[in-house]
C-alpha cells in the first residue's frame, strides 16, 4: 500500500513538473525578464518579514499532520531530507535538523518556499492559510532545536 502512493506521488510530481516546465518554455521573454526584475526585488522583503504568529502547541500540532502528508515524502519524518519520494527522484535534499542549514534562511524566505515553491517542489499555495504556513516555519525549525538538544553531551557523574 505504501510503495503504491509513493508510486502514485512520483507520477503526479512528475506530472506537474512536466506541465510546468511547458509553461515556463511557453512565456515571451519580456515576461520572463519582467519576472526577474520583480523576483530579484522581493528576497530582500522576505528576508525582513519576521514570522507574526507564536508557536503554541496546537500550531504545531496541526501543522506537523500537514508536514506528515504533504512534506515528509520529499524532506523526510524527521527532516533529514530522506523521504521516499526525494530518493526515488534522485533528489539532494538539505538536512533540516542541521542549524546551519535553516539559519541561512529568514522566517519571510521559508514562508515564501512553502507558499510559493522552489524547483521542484510544488508551494502550498492557497491551500495553506497563512497562519499554518507561518506555524510550518517554527515547525521546521523545531527540527535543529531538537537535533542540537540530541546531540549535546550529558554530564558525567
Amino acid at each position: 500500500m505504501r510503495h503504491g502512493l509513493v508510486c502514485l506521488g512520483v507520477v503526479l510530481l512528475t506530472g506537474i513538473s512536466i506541465s510546468t516546465a511547458q509553461q515556463q518554455q511557453e512565456k515571451p521573454k519580456e515576461a520572463t525578464a519582467a519576472a526577474a526584475a520583480t523576483d530579484t526585488a522581493k528576497p530582500a522583503a522576505a528576508d525582513e518579514r519576521k514570522n507574526p504568529v507564536k508557536p503554541t502547541p496546537e500550531g504545531i500540532a496541526a501543522v506537523k499532520k500537514i508536514y506528515g502528508y504533504d512534506c515528509a515524502m520529499c524532506h523526510g519524518a524527521a527532516g533529514d531530507g530522506k523521504g521516499d519520494v526525494a530518493a526515488s527522484m534522485n533528489l539532494t535534499m538539505k538536512d533540516w535538523r542541521d542549524s546551519g542549514v535553516l539559519s541561512a534562511l529568514s522566517d519571510g524566505q521559508m514562508y515564501d518556499l512553502i507558499v510559493k515553491g522552489k524547483d521542484k517542489m510544488i508551494g502550498e499555495g492557497d491551500r495553506l492559510p497563512p497562519e499554518k504556513a507561518w506555524n510550518m516555519v517554527h515547525y521546521v525549525r523545531s527540527f535543529a532545536k531538537k537535533e542540537g538538544a540530541a546531540k549535546e553531551p550529558t554530564p558525567k557523574s
